[in-house]
């Protein structure tokens, strides 16, 4: 998902915006790549044109097998699809995006999360073959937002009912997840991570600096993992009933 105004970041299209030297959308792409992913729908909107050029760049480029910039991707190949949608906001341009051709249940991944590598792509696409369910919703302790620096969306509610952040009221969408059917029925798996991979999106100045700090491997900063994701709870796939009501 691509097509968001991203004004929090204040640098153009968020899309674009780079990390240590690299477009965010670049590097969510080199992540789907690396991963077992074959087919890519990048949804775009009037709000993200150059993105678009990037993107359609970038595909006519795979097809020679380089990337839009020149370099070539981290592994594997993706087959690239540009899609228009009009910028009305998450739901409904994933709506539109879903209707395009991907066959649910489908990955769907928020441009915004730079630490993101095929590894924690492909952990994503396990969790979701093991838990049972038509969809995966991905969380992130709020704690572990806080600890690590992050901002959390404005969209996220935090519930600090005295539980340290860890209880699963106080767990916040990661921006990666597994949908389901268009219409929203059928169950949902819940599972949550502190995995820095998942825990930082960047929304503000800020998230893109304690990127780069985790990228560039500081003293002070976490390390990344290079294989799958820890996930907490890994006993409880935490599914819910059709309607969402937990079980």
């Amino acid at each position: 998902m691509c097509g968001g105004r991203g004004t929090r970041l204040g640098d153009g299209e968020k899309p674009l915006a780079p990390v240590a030297g690299r477009s965010m959308v670049d590097r969510a792409l080199d992540a789907l790549a690396a991963s077992r992913v074959e087919t890519a729908y990048t949804a775009v909107s009037p709000h993200t044109p150059k993105t678009r050029e990037r993107l359609v760049e970038r595909r006519d480029c795979d097809e020679g097998g380089r990337s839009g910039d020149g370099t070539e991707p981290e592994a594997g190949s993706l087959k690239l699809v540009v899609v228009d949608t009009p910028g009305d906001g998450y739901v409904a341009d994933l709506q539109l995006a879903m209707a395009e051709g991907p066959t649910a249940p489908t990955l769907t991944l928020a441009v915004d999360l730079p630490l993101l590598d095929g590894a924690a792509v492909d952990a994503v696409l396990d969790a979701h073959a093991a838990a049972d369910a038509e969809a995966l919703s991905v969380r992130v302790p709020a704690a572990r937002k806080r600890e690590l620096g992050a901002s959390a969306d404005a969209a996220s509610r935090y519930d600090d009912g005295g539980g340290g952040g860890d209880s699963p009221a106080e767990r916040v969408p990661a921006g990666i997840n597994v949908v389901g059917a268009l219409d929203g029925a059928g169950d949902e798996a819940v599972r949550a991570t502190r995995d820095a991979r998942l825990a930082v999106n960047v929304n503000r100045p800020g998230d893109r600096r304690l990127a780069e700090r985790i990228l560039a491997g500081g003293q002070d900063a976490p390390a990344l993992p290079s294989d799958g994701v820890d996930w907490l709870d890994a006993g409880d796939m935490g599914a819910t009933s059709e309607g969402g009501d937990p079980l």
